[in-house]
């Protein structure tokens, strides 16, 4: 006998399979397990018991007609029964081996092919109606899609995760209504309570606390950071799973192929089982010439199993019937609707999830035949598709990792003397930075899509932000929370156009520092934002590529103090309105490609610092007209291709610093010793070879840059500088150092490694500012020091 359990393996299938089958595949399923049954039971009786007996037939030859059996049987047994008191058998002189012959030849020769194979053939159609039904689970072009999104579906409905998200919706939806019933029943207890005793108002609010029981929202689950990490990472499985399912309908068109596969199937069974089910008899006449053999040509045959594989035909036909109905419905199923669009949009009305996008192809095929499950999975599936949500999980991730106590950790002074808290390259932003109300200066860069809650108002004390590559939204409720606490704010972005507007619209604002490119076809108008709404704005920094100062800078030209355009080798061309900038105390113009010195900066009275570094200057023969710049104090020329300086450079005489590094210097005008309010001056990173004995006119000097020079020797004229505290000589060719040195008793800094000096003064000893720390050189020199000279400068 055949165990049914030999046939498994043709239906085996994972169990979490079972939410991809629609009823009408489970009706299936059980109906190919009962005509498989039917099939082999039928092949265990044709197996285990004799198929025909077959009896001789002693009526002459030509007395027979076509059907022997039938005619002979019934018409000798009464004429016999009649005549005779006791019936006996006839004789045929057959012996055992004889009867085996005649039964297996009428067996193979006279029963018709269907009454003999049919237990056969049910088997065969039934297990291809499983294989029919089971091949999608199988093909490997169809089967990886099904466990991975199986897998994936079991994880997002079972993610806590999906309970949170659903239940803040769910909260969030009944929180108007659980808000509106918990101030009439608070309403109602006071009323209540008002006008009676202590003991009923008790009373009163004792049964009306039930009633606010009812109206609370659903309690959310908390995440622990193991949980949200997975929930993360199910978000970006989804993400992949989507974009693969969704290039293609192989799963669809597969099962498209499969169903039309068995309406055929079952077609054609239908119609030959019913034309040759009525070849199953219980008599079977057989004319086989056994003469010689067996002394018989015709035999009358009882087929033994003729009665019940007749039932059994029956019934398998009538499973076959709903089979095959149940495949008709399928294909009404599959044709009558779009199964390769699928809507989220009963779950969005429903969540409030707005964002849940709808799906095509296979992907939305699979949720289809989910629905049919339980659609309960699509609606917890789609939590995993909504932006929202992920958002939701990153930010909660976020406050996890981001604990208020990490966070102090980060907490720094920045240049300003601001509290300063720095984040760079977080997926966003944690909620616990507005647990820092100490914070004073908040400083993001590259974090995306930053959207500021309202617990941003808890910084009361912040006054800096800095948004570097960080495009961020402000609600209007805060706008004016900023307004009047920011004093500084820089933001950076790739164009100056995404700028947020709301940047300028912060009235307190005192500095305002932006850094973007303009279009290339808007560089040369550089047009920005007004800044009209700026009425305290006194510093402005720009580094971009504009072809001119924007036109918007005269907005504050009132008010503003300092102006820096920084344009990275972009030739700023019109610079006339700088002329309107009549308060302004400090101008950097760096990497403004400039040939010379714009004449609108000499029109600047109020101008005390100029910076022009980085440019292309190679003359400054304008540098006369700062004269008219009484207040200009400090004037920075360096990182230029200046040859020389002008000689009536001597009528600068308020000017204090002077930067000329990094040029192409090889000698200074004796006037220069005229500029005698100097305290600094640099001329380092040029060509010089000697310095004019002049220089010792600068009484007022503190601070002497000459390193990278050529210098061989110093004019002792050098050391009547005797307010000189930093002296920077490194990197020359001087071989010796004067002994005058000494005379600068207010020296603390000396730089002279990397030159030709084979011994030191000793009279550096008499510099008593000068400790070891201060003294560069090389260490054979410092050695070379007198014993005494060397324990004074070490001394604390």
């Amino acid at each position: 006998m055949i165990p049914v359990a030999e046939f498994k393996q043709f239906t085996e299938q994972q169990p979490a399979f079972k939410v991809l089958k629609p009823w009408w595949d489970v009706l299936a399923e059980y109906l190919t397990v009962a005509m498989l049954m039917i099939g082999v039971f039928g092949c265990t009786l044709q197996v285990t018991q004799d198929k025909i007996i077959c009896l001789p037939n002693h009526e002459p030859q030509e007395n027979l007609s076509e059907a022997p059996c039938q005619q002979l049987l019934p018409r000798r047994i009464p004429e016999q029964m009649g005549a005779l008191q006791e019936v006996k058998g006839l004789k045929n002189n057959l012996d055992l081996q004889q009867y085996s012959f005649i039964n297996q030849l009428c067996y193979e020769t006279a029963l018709h092919w269907y009454a003999k194979y049919f237990p056969y053939l049910v088997v065969i159609h039934t297990l291809i109606f499983m294989v029919c039904t089971s091949f999608w689970f199988k093909f490997p072009g169809t089967s990886s899609k099904i466990e991975h999104f199986i897998s994936i579906l079991g994880k997002c409905f079972d993610s806590p995760w999906t309970t949170r998200a659903l239940s803040e919706v769910s909260g969030e939806n009944q929180k108007g209504p659980a808000a509106a019933g918990r101030a009439s029943a608070t309403t109602v207890a006071t009323a209540g309570a008002a006008p009676g005793k202590a003991g009923e108002g008790e009373k009163e609010k004792a049964l009306a606390e039930p009633e606010k029981v009812v109206t609370e929202p659903p309690v959310v689950t908390l995440l622990d950071k193991k949980e949200g990490e997975q929930a993360k990472a199910l978000f970006e499985k989804v993400k992949k799973f989507r974009v693969h399912v969704e290039e293609g309908d192989i799963l669809y068109t597969m099962y498209i192929r499969q169903t039309v596969l068995k309406v055929c199937k079952f077609l054609a069974i239908l119609v030959y089982n019913l034309v040759y089910v009525e070849k199953i008899s219980f008599l079977v006449a057989c004319r086989v010439e056994t003469s010689e053999v067996t002394g018989y040509a015709s035999f009358c045959c009882n087929h033994t199993k003729a009665h019940l594989f007749s039932k059994l035909a029956f019934c398998y036909i009538s499973f076959v019937c709903i089979y095959g109905l149940t495949c008709i419905y399928t294909l009404y199923w599959l044709f009558h609707r779009p199964l390769k669009e699928y809507s989220f949009r009963s779950v969005r009305e429903e969540t409030g999830m707005g964002d849940i996008p709808d799906v095509k192809n296979d992907f939305a095929f699979m949720l289809h035949l989910i629905d049919q499950y339980d659609s309960l999975y699509s609606k917890r599936f789609a939590v995993f598709l909504s932006e929202v949500s992920e958002s939701r999980l990153k930010q909660l991730n976020l406050n996890h990792e981001w604990t208020p106590e990490k966070l102090r950790q980060k907490l720094q002074r920045n240049a300003a003397g601001r509290l300063e808290l720095a984040l760079c390259m977080l997926p966003g932003l944690p909620d616990t930075i507005f647990e820092l109300s100490e914070v004073e200066s908040l400083r993001l860069e590259a974090i995306c899509d930053i959207t500021f809650p309202p617990g941003l108002s808890q910084l009361v004390h912040l006054q800096e932000l800095s948004l570097l590559h960080s495009p961020t939204r402000l609600p209007f409720s805060l706008q004016v929370f900023l307004r009047d606490h920011l004093k500084v704010m820089r933001v950076k972005c790739e164009e100056l156009r995404e700028v947020p507007l709301w940047v300028f619209g912060l009235r307190g604002l005192e500095e305002l520092h932006l850094e973007g490119l303009f279009p290339q076809e808007l560089a040369r108008a550089a047009t920005l934002e007004s800044l009209r709404e700026l009425k305290q704005l006194k510093v402005l920094s720009l580094r971009s590529n504009a072809g001119k100062v924007p036109a918007s800078v005269t907005d504050v030209a009132g008010h503003l103090q300092r102006l820096s355009l920084h344009n990275d080798g972009a030739r700023l061309v019109a610079l006339n309105s700088l002329k309107k900038l009549a308060a302004l105390r400090e101008l950097e113009l760096v990497a403004c490609g400039l040939e010379r010195i714009p004449h609108a900066v000499f029109s600047l009275g109020s101008l005390q610092e100029l910076d022009l570094k980085d440019n292309h200057l190679r003359s400054i023969e304008e540098i006369l007209s700062f004269q008219h710049c009484r207040k200009l104090v400090t004037l920075r020329l360096w990182h230029n291709q200046i040859a020389y300086v002008p000689e009536h450079v001597r009528k600068l005489r308020s000017l204090e610093q002077l930067y000329l590094s990094y040029n192409k210097l090889e000698t200074l005008p004796s006037q220069l010793g005229l500029c005698s309010g100097l305290r600094l001056l640099d001329v380092s990173h040029n060509g010089l070879h000697s310095l004019p004995p002049e220089v010792g006119l600068l009484q007022n000097l503190q601070h002497l840059a000459l390193s990278y020079n050529a210098l061989e020797a110093l004019p002792d004229e050098l050391f009547f500088c005797r307010k000189l505290r930093t002296l920077l000589l490194s990197d020359n060719q001087l071989s010796q150092l004067s002994p005058h040195v000494g005379a600068l008793r207010a020296l603390s800094r000396l730089e002279l490694k990397g030159n030709r000096l084979e011994a030191l003064p000793e009279e550096l000893g008499n510099c008593g500012g000068l400790k070891k720390a201060g003294l560069l050189v090389e260490d054979t020199l410092y050695q070379g020091l007198p014993a005494e000279v060397r324990d004074k400068m070490e001394e604390e």
